[in-house]
């Protein structure tokens, strides 16, 4: 009799929240007769795409009502609202998804009311003769589980208005994948612009600076071999100098492009070389990135650097801002995905918006199509960890 009860009283919880969401929906009718009126008027044309907005996040709810219900989520399909104005009313307006979540609001405006004005005098009538029935015949009677019924029924009819088809989930889930990588190509132009105006500064301020300081060397040394064969001496020496400066400089624009320790140890001894030299008391941990006999497993070489450069980011940041003097590298390969974890110690309280290089370091790795998830509330610890999806 208890569980019964219990289920009884989330029917009824479960028919309230929908009528009240009916009650919402009432409202929002109007909302949408305006906006057709602003619409036709072309003035308030942008009012569309939000109202729609707001329709989608209304029939979510419902979604997300109707599956903790039934415990199977109910699958939506929407085409993205972006793009100008003119973009948002047309996608507005021609996507399937919105038309359905209207036919939805229209009919649930009339059944969610209707089952809860059943289920409620039905729950009272059904908890007066289950006390009697209970106490005589020592078993529940079968009018309080029809209250559940009513809410399974609400369940089933949501679910069948609200329920993308097939072709409809696939061309929201291609559009979404459109966008995604649409925005994944800029933020790998921004990151490629960044690298190459990063080069060039180098080039410039460094390596092109020395270069022109030897030249001079040269030069003065050459006019002086005659006449003063010391100074002639001291400049080529000075010159040498300059040209092992300059030599310095290159090998750190070619680091930053492709660093060769990645070529020579691969990517556990890369890890392991930054971790040495980090300044940071860090421990590397890997796991199926060397094969039995202790060799490296070579992920791709884009892989390797993106993976590279997010910890070589990753304990810079720790080592200038999160005063921790421990650090941990964590390596792991499943499947094919290749995940780094960099923890710290420290402060917490990293900001992509701060210059912490998180945000490059989130475009590199969306460039391959990874993930990067930051946590790191104030107090610490900071932990980062990226999936990078490559053929082993």
């Amino acid at each position: 009799m208890k569980e019964t009860l219990r289920r009884v009283g989330a029917a009824l919880a479960q028919l309230l929240k929908g009528a009240g969401l009916a009650l919402v929906s009432y409202l929002y009718l109007a909302l949408v007769l305006f906006t057709a009126v602003v619409t036709l008027l072309v003035v308030g044309a942008a009012v569309l795409p939000e109202t729609v907005r707001l329709l989608r996040r209304t029939a979510g709810y419902k979604r997300r009502l109707v599956g903790g219900w039934t415990g199977r989520p109910v699958p939506e399909a929407y085409l993205p609202l972006t793009g100008d104005v003119r973009e948002r009313v047309r996608t507005a307006l021609t996507d399937p998804g919105t038309w359905r979540d209207l036919r939805w609001l229209a009919v649930h405006f009339v059944h969610a009311l209707l089952l809860l004005y059943v289920a409620l005098p039905l729950a009272l009538l059904g908890l007066l003769v289950d006390g009697v029935w209970c106490g005589l015949a020592r078993r529940p009677a079968v009018l309080l589980p029809l209250v559940t019924r009513l809410a399974d029924l609400d369940a089933a009819w949501s679910r069948a208005l609200l329920t993308a088809p097939p072709e409809a989930r696939r061309g929201a889930a291609l559009a979404e994948r459109v966008e995604e990588l649409t925005v994944t190509r800029a933020g790998a132009v921004a990151a490629h612009g960044a690298e190459l105006r990063r080069i060039e500064r180098d080039l410039h301020d460094g390596t092109q600076a020395r270069l022109v300081a030897l030249s001079m060397r040269v030069g003065l040394a050459r006019r002086a071999y005659d006449t003063d064969p010391d100074a002639a001496r001291r400049l080529l020496d000075d010159a040498q100098d300059q040209a092992e400066e300059a030599l310095a400089e290159l090998r750190h624009v070619v680091r930053g492009i492709h660093p060769p320790i990645l070529t020579d140890r691969g990517l556990l001894g890369a890890v392991r070389a930054l971790a040495a030299g980090s300044g940071l008391d860090v421990t590397v941990a890997a796991d199926g990135v060397e094969d039995p006999a202790g060799a490296a497993v070579r992920a791709p070489a884009a892989v390797e650097a993106a993976a590279y450069f997010v910890v070589a980011e990753a304990l810079t940041n720790a080592a200038k801002h999160s005063g921790a003097g421990r650090a941990a590298v964590e390596l792991s390969r499943a499947d094919a995905v290749l995940s780094i974890s960099v923890r710290d110690e420290g402060r917490g309280g990293a900001d992509e918006s701060g210059g912490s290089g998180l945000l490059g370091m989130r475009r590199r790795v969306a460039a391959l199509d990874g993930t990067v998830r930051v946590s790191s509330p104030a107090g610490g610890p900071t932990v980062i960890d990226v999936e990078l999806p490559c053929a082993w």
